[in-house]
């Protein structure tokens, strides 16, 4: 047996013995789904990490999938029972509370602009997540699903600097080809505002539920602006 016969394995057993479900509705899973099944084995980066988890690893069989959660304890829990899942914990510096100011304030920085973002050690740009493993910023990434993390309270570090990020990822990407980027809770406050900032209405290939699906052109591809 193979390690992604493994994995299958494990997801199967996982669905079929647990009374918990995903957050996401079989609607807005199936909108990533398709797109997973035709590009993988791709690589995949999923912001959250969740009761979904073993589905999505499972669904890119040969490819890389990788989670990056905010916390220690929960990511501690979902490996115990899923230990094929790869999954680093990572730190936000922002809050729900702040979204509104750094969304007037961050374009205007040169750090934050489209024609210089970058991510790996980017201090002054708050939206920047500079301290992530080198893997990730190492990696074209061909799928992004930003389900996390948490966004539904003012002290809560919100969803704005993955979708910020997700988007510089994109721009920033060395091979051919959109990165297609899901955003969980797109019809919320934060959510619907990033989005339309950084990843576009023009690259809005469809919402369904609360799931968004954009595909991000290379920088190469497009304006200097992000939208």
């Amino acid at each position: 047996m193979t390690k992604d016969d493994a994995a299958v394995n494990a997801a199967i057993v996982h669905y079929a013995t647990s009374l918990q479900v995903p957050l996401l509705s079989r609607d807005e899973i199936q909108v990533a789904v398709d797109v997973l099944t035709a590009k993988s084995p791709c690589n995949f980066l999923i912001f959250g990490l969740g009761h979904d988890s073993l589905m999505w690893a499972s669904l890119n069989p040969g490819g890389t999938t990788l989670f990056l959660e905010e916390e220690p304890k929960w990511v501690d829990k979902i490996l115990k029972d899923a230990p094929h899942l790869r999954a680093h914990v990572i730190k936000y510096r922002t809050k729900v509370s702040e979204a509104d100011d750094l969304l007037k304030e961050c374009p205007t920085q040169p750090e934050c602009s489209a024609q210089k973002a970058f991510l790996r050690g980017n201090e002054r740009c708050k939206l920047a997540l500079n301290m992530l493993p080198e893997e990730v910023y190492n990696q074209d990434w061909d799928l992004n699903l930003i389900d996390g993390p948490i966004g539904y309270f003012p002290e809560a570090p919100g969803r704005m600097s993955a979708i910020y990020s997700a988007a510089v990822m994109a721009r920033n990407r060395k091979g051919p080809g959109a990165t297609h980027v899901f955003v969980h809770n797109v019809d919320r406050k934060e959510e619907k505002a990033y989005t339309e900032t950084f990843l576009c209405s023009k690259n809005c290939v469809k919402i369904v539920g609360k799931l968004g699906h954009f595909a991000i052109p290379p920088a190469a591809d497009s304006n200097p602006h992000f939208c």
